[in-house]
């Protein structure tokens, strides 16, 4: 599947926040937050101004997108599903987006990135139930168990990642060692980030 290539502190500071796409306390994080109030392009500090209706409610949608590491036409196919829902559509678009596997393993804080998540995952690092799954976009769900393959375990940045002291763990996940288990669906509550939903579904419904 495309994946975005180019640099990351760039869509970072288009959107003007921490998008989680570098690993914290290295390097190349520390110079992102020091930069991410200044717009990419030759004139970013320049660029001042205001956003149209419109323009608000792209660059939400191209936040999500870029915070969960989706391109359109996957996102644009999770809001379809979502609509097609009963519950609430916004409600439910963050949850599936919640539920990938590589978003649960970086909840679980078993990996820096959602994008070293997912390479962890496609290359075939993950175990799902004691299974192998290579598919980022699996929606899990309550009571399956995610582990690493034990030759994995030795690698030193998830040694590192386990000697964590206090790792942030999600409300919904629980972890034990280097097992993670989903106990229940999240919710609207349980998602961390700064999302304006409503921005999105007005996007789409235009």
């Amino acid at each position: 599947m495309a994946r975005y290539l180019g640099p990351k502190n760039r869509l970072a500071r288009r959107e003007g926040i921490d998008l989680g796409l570098k690993t914290p306390g290295s390097k190349s994080h520390a110079q992102l937050l020091k930069r991410i109030k200044i717009t990419p392009g030759v004139h970013g500090q320049k660029r001042k101004r205001k956003l149209s209706d419109y323009g608000v409610q792209l660059r939400e949608k191209q936040k999500v997108k870029r915070i969960y590491g989706l391109l359109e036409r996957q996102f644009k196919k999770y809001f379809q599903i979502a609509t097609r829902d009963k519950r609430n559509t916004g409600e439910t678009l963050l949850t599936m987006l919640e539920r990938r596997l590589d978003n649960v393993i970086y909840r679980l804080n078993l990996a820096p990135t959602r994008a070293s998540a997912r390479q962890f995952v496609t290359h075939g690092h993950i175990k799902l139930d004691d299974q192998k799954v290579s598919i980022p976009s699996y929606l899990v769900s309550p009571g399956q168990v995610i582990s690493y393959k034990d030759k994995f375990l030795a690698t030193p940045l998830i040694k590192k990642m386990l000697e964590t002291k206090d790792p942030q763990i999600a409300s919904w996940l629980s972890r034990k060692g280097p097992h993670g288990k989903v106990l229940r669906l999240p919710k609207r509550e349980d998602i961390m980030e700064n999302i304006n939903e409503q921005l999105i579904i007005e996007f789409y419904s235009r």
